[in-house]
């Protein structure tokens, strides 16, 4: 491959990258309900953060890329899930996935941005399928559903368990790297929360996918992916599962930020109009709405806080020139868990103390409680889940989940 990467794409720092994305919000917020509805995040949208080069931050330099870090995406997508939970979850997708199709062999990052270096890509990362063994790769077929930001994008991560390549062996889990042009969408994305995703179901029947298309969890894991051995950055040497969900959890910190600054805003202008307390009484004079708003700004604190600390730690370890740890990377899966349980108590508090105003459709603080419950519900961050591998890890089990 003889691709240059643009000056202008380097030159764009990590601050500026956070500027501009505070420089969205208020399209966003603007944008909220409506995305809400369409079950979708806007062409608009998705163009104003493509404009402002977001989605370059884990893409290779390469292919134009800016090889930052992913404490740069997490403060990105925790900026823009103050206005909007959906499109944050949705950036943070993409910025994901970027960062995944660099770990595949060559031949598949040409397809990819070869033909066109601001191609998205979106994933649905449980491996439901098996594959099968076809000449030059493999043939599969399934359903995978939560596939957010679909819509916008023109490729997919598909997660697949690979038949075993000898006999006695064992099946291996994996993703495969699919044009969008191979597969069909059921629109079945009708929920309650995050619903501006789009997270629809991918189906194909009977797909070829060349070999070149395929990298395994094991070297995922590992950091030992083709990808790694095309791009000198320590960065493409991450295990996946150690800082994946980091990104999208803070999705969720962001519409708990957003919020808890609606509640104080808010909360500050008004008085009661009778019942208990009597009319004309402030409402921030009331310790319980105090103590609600101090609790659900701990719980984030101590949320981010606990997410940069793994970030950093495995970030110093990879650019030692060391592997990351199973302690290391099962600790960050508990993370995971335990700071989305953080944001989902803190906008629990302020919605709690917010009384019968968050009741209206209108308010964002009642669309902010829905979509940081529905992040609450994804599988990979259930504490039950979780902190059960942790446990096993801890007293010398074997581990069982992805890690």
């Amino acid at each position: 491959m003889n691709v240059q990467s643009p000056a202008a794409s380097a030159a764009v720092s990590p601050a500026t990258l956070l500027e501009r994305s505070r420089a969205l919000v208020p399209l966003l917020a603007e944008r909220a309900a409506e995305t809400e509805n369409e079950r979708r995040v806007s062409d608009e949208v998705i163009e104003a953060m493509r404009k402002a080069d977001l989605y370059r931050v884990l893409q290779p330099k390469l292919y134009g890329g800016f090889e930052q870090d992913f404490h740069t995406v997490m403060d990105i997508t925790c900026e823009l899930g103050r206005s909007c939970a959906s499109t944050a979850w949705v950036y943070s997708g993409y910025a994901v996935s970027n960062f995944l199709v660099a770990l595949f062999p060559a031949e598949a990052q040409e397809e990819v941005w070869g033909v066109d270096r601001e191609a998205r890509c979106a994933g649905s990362y449980a491996p439901i399928a098996s594959t099968r063994f076809a000449d030059g790769g493999y043939r599969v077929s399934g359903r995978w559903s939560f596939a957010s930001g679909i819509d916008g994008a023109q490729w997919a991560v598909l997660g697949v368990i690979f038949e075993a390549t000898e006999e006695g062996g064992r099946p291996k889990p994996g993703f495969l790297l699919v044009p969008a042009r191979d597969f069909t969408l059921d629109d079945d994305w009708h929920t309650i929360g995050l619903a501006g995703t789009g997270s629809k179901t991918i189906v194909a029947t009977d797909l070829f996918v060349p070999a070149h298309r395929a990298v395994t969890f094991d070297d995922l894991r590992a950091g030992t992916t083709p990808g790694a051995r095309i791009h000198a950055n320590p960065l493409y040497r991450t295990p996946f599962n150690a800082i994946s969900s980091t990104l999208l959890i803070s999705s969720a910190l962001g519409g708990a930020q957003g919020a808890a600054e609606s509640f104080l805003a808010s909360i500050q202008e008004r008085s009661t109009r009778g019942g208990a307390h009597g009319a004309g009484a402030r409402v921030a004079e009331f310790p319980t709405v105090q103590i609600r708003y101090a609790e659900a700004t701990a719980c984030l604190d101590a949320a981010r806080l606990l997410l940069r600390r793994d970030l950093d730690e495995v970030r110093d370890t990879i650019q030692a020139g060391e592997q990351v740890s199973v302690a290391t990377r099962i600790r960050c899966r508990r993370d995971h868990g335990f700071a989305l349980d953080l944001a989902v108590r803190a906008v629990e508090a302020v919605y709690a103390g917010f009384g019968g105003q968050g009741l209206y459709t209108h308010h964002a603080l009642q669309r902010s409680w829905r979509d940081v419950r529905a992040a609450g519900k994804h599988v990979s961050y259930n504490w039950d889940v979780v902190a059960t591998m942790y446990g096993q890890h801890a007293f010398g089990l074997e581990p069982k989940g992805q890690y």
